[in-house]
């Protein structure tokens, strides 16, 4: 069973306590962001409601006392798309709540895995499946990876710097 659209939208949601992303996919070629990253490549300003669907819904759950947070892993030089998100979207996204962190693997391998995956209360894992070019193919539920995800989680998180701090070190 793949989740797509609204069954995706309810899966994420309905998290109870926790939301964690592990991204390492260097490059995202999704629609909706396409022309903001052509705008940024231009050197244009940024809309000034960039990525607010998303700063409401983080807002929303930490409201009601959810966390959610990700460790983005990069390798040096930084791809288009993570100088995006570097400049555009995840201060906003911190500003909003979302815990970022950034796991530098430029030079040494960490033992993550490059799959991209959220786990929602340490116990659902759905995998991001992308095409080489950063096309998102599908959201795959792999509950029976809970137990390795954890583990991935933990080596991720101590083996990675907060956005700000690792930001501030890079630029």
């Amino acid at each position: 069973m793949l989740l797509d659209g609204d069954q995706w939208r309810q899966h994420f949601d309905g998290y109870r306590q926790d939301a964690f992303r592990l991204e390492a996919q260097p490059a995202s070629t999704m629609p909706r962001e396409a022309e903001n990253l052509a705008r940024f490549l231009r050197g244009e300003p940024k809309p000034t409601e960039h990525n607010a669907a998303w700063h409401r819904r983080v807002k929303g759950f930490v409201a009601t006392g959810r966390t959610i947070g990700r460790v983005r892993v990069v390798r040096e030089p930084l791809t288009d798309y993570q100088r995006y998100q570097f400049a555009w979207g995840i201060p906003g996204n911190i500003a909003a709540g979302e815990d970022i962190r950034i796991l530098d693997a430029t030079e040494q391998d960490s033992g993550i895995p490059d799959q991209d995956w959220w786990t929602f209360d340490q116990s659902s894992v759905v995998h991001l499946n992308f095409r080489p070019d950063g096309t998102q193919i599908n959201r795959e539920p792999v509950d029976e990876r809970a137990a390795e995800c954890r583990e991935l989680r933990r080596l991720a998180i101590s083996n990675s710097a907060p956005f700000l701090e690792y930001a501030n070190d890079h630029t």
